[in-house]
């Protein structure tokens, strides 16, 4: 028998349950009864009718059990589950944990799962659930899980595996955002996937039966894409291809798709080269429109076109470039004036002379936003026939320029600026090395005039630190290959003072135009343009930077830009020359933040320039490009653009420009573990350069390649990370293993496709 409520029409709320009843009854279980708290009684045994109530807040019984499956509201749970997170364990209570799941059933509250589970009723978790709804960038792990980086959260928001939907690593998505839990990061369920971050995965294919599997080389990418055989297009078992997704059923875990191109035999050169450049989204080839394009321009200049430009022709002109340049976009010029003072040009190939805004070359040179540098090879941003033969200022040929011309003194101080059109004739093409060379005392053409260029650089470039630049200092790994692009010897090429003299006048060319159309003059209304800007280090990067270079006995002032950037270069003095020097450098840039473009201009933070842009490479940048054309525009006096567009341009040559990096790495850790595929066994020294849970991160004074030592080959001890101390410490030993000091490896394996190394101690 059991308690009967009466039939009259009741609303009300029971632990936090609502329950509407319209001229029915609810029928409680002797057994419940027992069970219901004392405050709920009373509404059960009342003959009037009953009043709307408050819910009950989530302390109340029914209210936690129902909390369960809001918190998770996209999981289900058994009553055992159920209980065992509420930290119930007797039996007669997980007992009524199971009847109130059958009532919460009963009233449409949850809904049966998989396995005899419930989860939370769908059309219910709105009004259970914050109705918080975000969009983001997803970063998955090799897990499944996945944070989504967001302008609209301060936290990255968590995404466990089984909430990721059919989205994957760097789609834009749409997240459904679940109630805040104190103490918890932000959590959620992607509930749309709004944009594909890639068209294109690069892979292995495995055939079996009537399916290929295309297994992605990014470990970020947890699902395996379903190739059918009819579209496997040629590709044999075990070969790297490239897939494209074609179909994700909401009932599949795995997409379908089909194989667009065949690389070949993973662990050969061209293979892996051109994966790289593929994996990183930029196509392998330029398109026949805009090849076509290409091979119709014409190399020569014609009369009626020099005569609308400034003259240099006449004047000393040089470029100065690595030696295995092709593309020189940029050449310096140097004239004594009557007054004593130096005109410098800074004469940029006029690209966009040729490129005009909607061709072919122009919509390709768009979509990959620059050109890339791999070990081997280069993939230019434009058709070789522009980045290599007609813009490029190859000496002793007539070329078109877009040109910053400045009158400076002997003291390198500004007094007049001019900036135009131009047509130059190069006397020389110099190799940095061949420039250093006479920097450091050697003799060579033209060496008066490179000299005072030198002497006016050295000027611009202690000026812009006393005004509280950040003296970084850029170090490259190259190779030397044989004929068959496998490495046989690496060194460190850094960066000397004939880069400095080249990298001195492009900072003033690129920090004066940004200042010509970013300046506001009288009433003028600000002109949308393209920046390259910098913002100022996280302070949380940077408290951290500075208690770690405390512990190794060196300091940083930070109460000022002006003291953080003088102390900056006091400590990569400090460091110069020691085994410390290349990790510390490592990590501060890290702490800084990155240099993007946009439209919104808050200055260059490491530079200490108010306004800056990038003018001086627009064969191998499309932002360049971008500018030239703007700064064309407002100097007729156009109207300005829309900002909106040009931003969203900004943040694609943002990303384009962070694959290319990307892309370069890769190429160059490939060659690194390439290079050591015959040194297996071998001892080398090298410095700790990264600490975790899995392992100690070991760079390599031989060619700074990187390696990790598990943890759990250190048999000595049981060790655990130490983590705000940078080390890994020993248990019962104490043996500490930090960042930074100096050890001894042994090579272990090589994983040539991942392009992974793992290491072993040698003492």
């Amino acid at each position: 028998m059991g308690w009967q409520i009466g039939s009259e029409e009741k609303i009300f709320f029971l632990s936090g349950v609502r329950f509407q009843e319209a001229k029915a009854s609810i029928i409680v279980s002797k057994y419940v009864w027992k069970c219901v708290p004392l405050f709920i009684k009373p509404l059960f045994m009342s003959p009037k009718k009953v009043k709307v109530v408050k819910k009950p807040g989530k302390n109340t019984f029914i209210g936690q059990v129902l909390n369960v499956f809001v918190n998770a509201p996209y999981a289900g749970f058994n009553y055992k589950q159920v209980s065992k997170q509420l930290g119930i364990e007797d039996r007669s209570s997980r007992d009524l944990v199971k009847k109130i799941l059958e009532d919460l059933f009963t009233l449409k509250e949850i809904v049966e799962a998989k396995r005899g589970k419930y989860k939370l009723n769908p059309e219910k978790i709105m009004a259970h659930t914050t109705n918080a709804v975000i969009t983001g960038i997803v970063d998955m792990k090799n897990t499944g899980k996945a944070y989504i980086i967001s302008d609209e959260s301060p936290e990255d928001v968590f995404i466990s595996a089984n909430n990721t939907g059919r989205a994957i690593h760097g789609d834009k998505v749409k997240v459904h955002l679940f109630p805040n839990r104190r103490g918890r990061k932000p959590e959620g369920q992607i509930t749309e996937v709004l944009e594909r971050a890639k068209k294109q995965f690069v892979g292995i294919i495995q055939i079996s039966g009537k399916f290929g599997f295309v297994i992605p080389d990014d470990t970020s990418i947890p699902v395996d894409i379903i190739i059918p055989l009819a579209q496997i297009n040629g590709a044999k078992d075990g070969n790297k291809v490239i897939a494209m997704i074609t179909d994700w059923p909401e009932q599949s875990k795995n997409p379908f798709g089909e194989v667009i191109h065949v690389l070949g035999k993973p662990g050969e050169n061209e293979v892996e080269m051109r994966s790289i450049l593929a994996y990183y989204d930029f196509p392998l080839h330029f398109s026949v429109k805009a090849e076509k394009e290409a091979e119709e321009i014409p190399v020569g200049v014609s009369a009626q076109e020099l005569a609308k430009r400034r003259d240099f022709r006449g004047i000393f002109t040089c470029t100065i470039d690595p030696e295995d340049a092709k593309d020189f976009d940029d050449a310096l010029s140097l004239k004594k004036l009557d007054n004593g003072n130096w005109e410098v040009g800074v004469h940029i190939a006029d690209v966009s002379y040729y490129v005009r805004p909607g061709s072919a070359i122009d919509t390709e040179a768009y979509e990959r936003g620059t050109s890339v540098y791999l070990v081997d090879r280069t993939f230019p941003m434009l058709p070789e026939k522009l980045s290599n033969n007609v813009c490029s200022l190859r000496p002793k040929e007539e070329k078109l320029c877009y040109s910053a011309v400045f009158e400076l003194t002997a003291e390198a101080e500004i007094k007049n600026e001019w900036f135009g059109k131009t047509v130059i004739n190069s006397d020389r093409r110099y190799t940095y090395e061949e420039v250093q060379a006479m920097i450091e005392g050697g003799d060579g053409d033209y060496k008066t005039e490179l000299m005072i260029l030198d002497d006016l650089s050295k000027r611009l470039r202690n000026e812009r630190f006393k005004k509280g630049a950040i003296n970084f200092k850029s170090r490259e790994v190259k190779f030397r290959l044989d004929e068959n692009k496998r490495p046989v010897e690496a060194f460190i090429k850094e960066q000397n003072e004939s880069h400095q003299l080249i990298e001195d006048f492009m900072l003033l060319a690129n920090r004066r135009v940004a200042e010509k159309i970013g300046i506001k003059k009288d009433q003028d209304k600000p002109r949308t343009f393209v920046y390259r800007i910098h913002d100022v280090p996280n302070p949380e990067k940077l408290l951290q930077f500075t208690e770690f270079i405390g512990k190794l006995g060196y300091g940083l002032r930070t109460s000022s830009r002006r003291a953080l950037a003088e102390s900056m270069n006091s400590l990569f003095k400090q460091i110069a020359g020691k085994g410390e020097e290349n990790m510390i450098e490592t990590i501060a840039i890290r702490t800084m933040a990155k240099a993007i473009y946009s439209t919104k201009n808050i200055g260059h933070y490491g530079l200490g320039f108010s306004h800056y842009t990038h003018f001086t490479s627009p064969i191998r940048r499309y932002p360049d490009l971008m500018v030239h054309r703007l700064l064309e525009m407002y100097m007729e006096g156009k109207p300005t653009v829309n900002q909106q567009e040009y931003e969203d341009k900004c943040k694609h040559s943002s990303l384009m420009e962070k694959n290319a990096s990307d892309a370069e790495r890769a190429s160059v850790k490939l060659k690194q573990a390439e290079f050591f595929l015959d040194k297996i066994g071998q001892e080398f020294m090298g410095l700790i350069s990264g600490v975790s849970k899995y392992g100690l991160f070991v760079e390599l004074d031989i060619n700074k390649a990187e390696g990790l030592v598990s943890l759990r080959s250190l048999v000595d001890d049981v060790y655990y990370l130490d983590e705000d101390n940078y080390k890994v410490v020993g248990q019962r030993r104490g043996k500490e293993y930090k960042l930074g000091h100096p050890v001894k490896i042994r090579i272990k394996r090589i994983d040539l496709a991942r392009k992974q190394m793992d290491f072993e101690f040698a003492e």
